[in-house]
């Protein structure tokens, strides 16, 4: 048997086609100009808008009196502009949402929230297929306002928002997803360990350092197998998953924007790539280092003695090795899609180049990279991991249609957040938390971001987070820090908390009801913790 894909694996036959016709069609378009960068359009434009200006200079020093009657004229005009943009904003005002189109985004996160607890409707629930219905149906009746009801309805409004919600945004972050999911998805770790309180403490603390740097998703499925492995001999496993939920599902993957998808949004919206890095090391490093010291109490003191003798002396001698296979050349495309998420930013000019990347070259060189995975990587080692698409195409799914549907609260928050009375980093701490605990917690960190930050565009926003003494730093600080840690609070928080809970209950471990987790472990054990950090870092 081939044990690579490029051999004729037939199932991924039609992604790596897919694949390589995007990087064609991507090719034609790049000669063609269809994708240079605005911002690489406006620098090549400013030379000629300096001779522009130039000229009435010269003018000016040859006649004096025509010089002035220009002037005067020139303060005519900006006078004029700042009425025109007056008036504009007082339409922007006028033309915002009715609270009734929220409607839409309120239902489709009500569906995810409580269609999976439903006895009728959780079996429904679990095909991609019905979920992509649900949301591009909602997404429609969204769209449709803009068309008909809106106060500047038209195809022109509805676009609009499918460029700013699609083309700017989902895309970015799907691919993003899809490549840190697919490409880790052909790393495998197994072996059997002696499951000692130390041993899962080490796990946990692993897979926290690498959520940042391979994302939520990809660290917890290349260790929730080998950690369930090594403790298979233990009948007290429950509390060992639910901690790395905790860590490695959640807390660990704030020190990236690619660590968790609120964190990549922020990035998208302006906030620098290493911002997270320099802002959020010390609670990250404080949350987790909490978490794990609390797990390995409980476990070395409460529950590793109540394991019966027999099933110790089963751990301790059927054991196996660690083995790690398919890190090449998985490991380097990993580190392709950070360097292209950190330098590829078709806003920001390369550094030393002064070049701006083309529009969507950082998505197709990811996609890139995700071809040479499947194509260059194991066969066998993907089998062995039971890697499949599902968990992504669910994302996908459920996503494009949150996107377009929570375009209505973006605008109205953006115009009307600073009358919420959310003007402080421990209110946007608790507010974007609690809803992330039974939101997903990516759209709610992007309706408090545009709270935060109303009227600003990117290099606004990256101004003001220059200044890490400033109310905006701390603001953010708050929203990524609840968006992220609190999205463990229950297994809807966040997409990982779900695969891990299945993949758990699949390795025959009893894991806690949807109320069970918050009353036993996260309302008692998290919260606290989590309260911590706010009260050192937040003020």
């Amino acid at each position: 048997m081939d044990d690579h894909h490029g051999s004729g694996a037939g199932s991924d036959k039609p992604l790596l086609i897919s694949i390589v016709v995007i990087l064609v069609v991507y090719a034609i378009a790049s000669v063609a100009g269809w994708t240079t960068s605005p911002e690489a359009k406006k620098v090549a434009s400013a030379p000629h808008a300096e001779e522009k200006h130039a000229e009435p200079e010269q003018a000016e020093e040859a006649n004096p009196e025509h010089a002035d009657a220009e002037h005067a004229t020139e303060e005519h005009t900006d006078e004029q502009h700042a009425a025109e943009h007056a008036a504009g904003h007082d339409d922007h005002k006028v033309s915002l949402p009715h609270p009734f189109a929220v409607t839409p985004f309120i239902l489709l996160l009500g569906a995810i929230a409580i269609f999976p607890l439903l006895k009728v409707t959780e079996h429904w629930w679990e095909s991609n297929t019905n979920r992509f219905i649900v949301a591009v149906v909602l997404a429609g009746v969204t769209l449709l306002y803009y068309m008909t009801i809106y106060v500047d309805a038209g195809l022109g409004a509805a676009w609009h928002r499918v460029d700013h919600a699609i083309l700017k945004e989902y895309i970015p972050f799907i691919v993003l997803l899809f490549s840190l999911y697919v490409i880790s998805g052909g790393i495998r770790i197994s072996g059997d360990l002696r499951a000692h309180p130390m041993t899962n403490t080490t796990f946990m603390l692993v897979g926290g350092l690498l959520a940042s740097f391979i994302g939520t998703t990809g660290a917890a499925m290349l260790l929730i197998r080998p950690l369930l492995e090594t403790n298979k001999e233990r009948r007290f496993r429950q509390h060992t998953v639910v901690f790395f939920i905790f860590v490695v599902c959640n807390c660990g993957g704030c020190l990236l924007p690619i660590g968790d998808p609120p964190l990549f949004l922020g990035y998208l919206q302006g906030v620098d790539f290493l911002w997270t890095m320099i802002a959020l090391w010390e609670p990250w490093l404080v949350a987790n280092a909490l978490l794990l010291g609390v797990y390995f109490l409980m476990d070395k003191f409460y529950f590793y003695p109540k394991e019966s003798a027999v099933d110790v002396a089963r751990d301790e001698t059927q054991t196996t090795p660690l083995t790690v296979r398919g890190l090449m050349p998985n490991a380097l495309l990993l580190l392709g899609v950070i360097f292209s998420v950190a330098l590829l930013d078709p806003t920001k000019p390369l550094p030393g180049i002064g070049w701006y990347p083309y529009v969507y070259l950082r998505e197709v060189v990811q996609l890139a990279l995700v071809g040479l995975s499947v194509w260059l990587g194991s066969t066998q080692v993907r089998q062995d991991n039971r890697f499949n698409y599902h968990a992504i195409v669910e994302v996908a799914a459920l996503f494009v249609g949150i996107f377009i549907c929570m375009q209505p609260a973006l605008e109205i928050l953006n115009e009307q957040g600073p009358s919420l009375g959310i003007d402080s980093p421990m209110k946007f701490y608790w507010i974007t938390g609690g809803l992330s605990s039974v939101l997903d917690n990516a759209p709610t960190y992007l309706v408090f971001f545009k709270t935060a930050f109303p009227h600003m565009d990117a290099a606004a926003i990256g101004h003001s987070l220059a200044d890490a003494s400033a109310p905006p730093h701390f603001n953010l600080m708050a929203i990524s820090l609840g968006a992220v840690f609190m999205g463990a609070m229950t297994y809807i928080g966040n997409g990982p908390n779900f695969m891990v809970r299945a993949i758990a209950e699949e390795g025959g471990v009893k894991m806690p009801s949807f109320f069970g987790y918050i009353l036993f472990f996260s309302v008692p054990i998290l919260l606290p913790i989590l309260g911590i950090v706010a009260l050192i870092f937040l003020r």
